[in-house]
């Protein structure tokens, strides 16, 4: 099969619907994230309860992606991802008009399940249809538009909710979402390798067991299930923190502040264009510092170092992500899709799991515990990188800078 090349019209149209496959689902996934305080006093229930508005989310998410991967052959990449984000946008409507908490939870967990056929398929899409040495940089452009959609929709919630209230801000961000699909659906090029063939679930089991057995796949499943985790627990509870004193801030205000999801935005694609220059291994040790440099000075009262180090940690989570996500769909030699799965189900199982286990150290020790939680997460995850320095090896003679390998 002929790859999409640079400089044509369909790698142009690829580029931009990728962009569009990275903001909508995540744009729809973390709009409870600002408005978490407001759950928690509207319904009358706890932070770490509250947060299971996103962490059922990522929960169903995480483990629908498993069966997602392996429907791709059968009806095809493009078509899958189309009704995932038609169907996650119309949930996000839906959880506007919830009667209760218990209500809005079902709808969310609705919701994880739909977008399940996007970030694998996506991942897969990427890993079949570009040449290896571009797929890092188109990859960059997929994980720049998760943070532009992460960005977005925390700020559009921000600000609606104090113009209207959370639950219209929610029918019209579902609604700008549902059009961007129906964008997503007219750009993208049609992946042509569709077999038609039903999915065995025997051939998906041995699939998932052949990736389990290889240890480059394996250490970069850790890596996703660390790094999500302490970033869903630094943004959930970072809104609780500054809803109260001495910081006080309106939603708007604590919207705008994820506008440091820019730096994300940059450095997933920039980071792209390093790893060719130094190679995969030492961008992702350098993407590994910036990110706990940018937690601990989170630890620093004044807001204006809070958000300097918010910042810093944005840029550096962005920039492992990326490189974490093309070397799995440079490492499997086969079964990309199953591949790209087995990742984000410990991706999302990290923003499922630490992300209410946050609530813990928030409730317990307050900001101070749940930064040196995240710190343990990721000196744990840098650790990992430094042992299994050659988690590109496969991929390392193709890119021309074996050299640099560990």
């Amino acid at each position: 099969m002929a790859y999409i090349e640079p400089a044509t019209v369909e790698y142009r149209r690829a580029r931009i619907a990728l962009f569009i496959a990275g903001l909508v689902p995540f744009m729809m996934i973390y709009t409870t994230q600002p408005t978490m305080p407001l759950f928690a006093e509207e319904f009358g229930v706890s932070a770490p309860a509250a947060s299971l508005t996103l962490s059922l989310s990522t929960g169903f998410l995480a483990f629908t992606l498993l069966a997602a991967g392996s429907f791709a052959d059968f009806v095809g990449l493009k078509k899958i991802m189309v009704a995932s984000m038609i169907l996650t946008s119309l949930m996000g409507i839906l959880s506007a008009a919830s009667p209760n908490f218990y209500t809005l939870l079902l709808l969310r967990a609705l919701l994880g399940i739909f977008v399940a056929g996007v970030p694998s398929i996506a991942m897969a899409y990427i890993g079949r249809s570009f040449n290896p040495l571009n797929t890092t940089m188109i990859m960059g452009f997929y994980i720049a538009g998760s943070s532009i959609g992460g960005m977005s929709g925390r700020i559009l919630t921000g600000v609606l909710t104090d113009l209207f209230t959370w639950r219209i801000s929610f029918a019209l961000i579902g609604t700008a979402t549902l059009i961007l699909s129906l964008v997503f659906w007219r750009t993208l090029p049609t992946q042509q390798r569709i077999t038609g063939k039903k999915p065995e679930w025997s051939s998906m089991w041995k699939a998932y067991k052949f990736h389990l057995a290889n240890k480059h796949l394996n250490s970069l499943f850790v890596l996703g299930f660390l790094l999500m985790g302490s970033f869903v627990s630094m943004y959930n509870y970072i809104g609780f923190l500054l809803t109260n004193p001495p910081y006080s801030l309106s939603q708007t205000v604590i919207g705008f502040i994820f506008i440091v999801y820019l730096f994300g935005t940059f450095s997933s694609i920039y980071i792209g264009k390093k790893a060719n220059q130094i190679g995969s291994i030492p961008a992702l040790k350098l993407s590994f510092v910036i990110t706990i440099t940018g937690t601990a000075f989170t630890l620093f009262p004044y807001l204006a170092l809070k958000l300097l180090g918010l910042s810093v940690f944005t840029f550096g989570f962005f920039a492992s992500h990326s490189i974490a996500s093309s070397l799995v769909a440079e490492n499997a030699e086969k079964h990309t899709a199953q591949a790209s799965s087995l990742y984000l189900l410990f991706y999302y199982l990290g923003s499922s799991i630490v992300g209410s286990i946050g609530g813990f150290f928030w409730d317990h020790f307050n900001w101070t515990g749940v930064i040196l939680f995240n710190l343990v997460l990721l000196t744990a995850g840098l650790i990992l990188v430094s042992i299994r320095g050659n988690l590109n090896a496969s991929s390392s003679y193709r890119h021309g800078y074996a050299k640099n390998s560990n």
